[in-house]
């Protein structure tokens, strides 16, 4: 076990964990979450504008289908 533990270089990990600064990595993470909503907002309201297209273009389609068949039978 004591050879194991010998090769873990502590002295570097701990220097490394030193140089962490707590509020800049909570902003970046917070920066992270922030983009990400956003992200998915931007998909949702496209998604929502597609379907609202797509039911504009059915409706506009079908009346004209609709007005279409009411001149042949008159």
């Amino acid at each position: 076990m004591a050879a194991w533990s010998e090769q873990i270089p502590l002295d570097q990990i701990t220097a490394e964990a030193r140089r962490i600064r707590f509020w800049r990595t909570v902003l970046t993470v917070l920066g992270g979450l922030l983009f990400g909503v956003g992200w998915l907002a931007a998909k949702g309201c496209g998604l929502v504008w597609l379907g609202v297209a797509w039911v504009a273009a059915a409706l506009r389609i079908g009346w004209q289908e609709a007005r279409r068949g009411a001149a042949r039978t008159d």
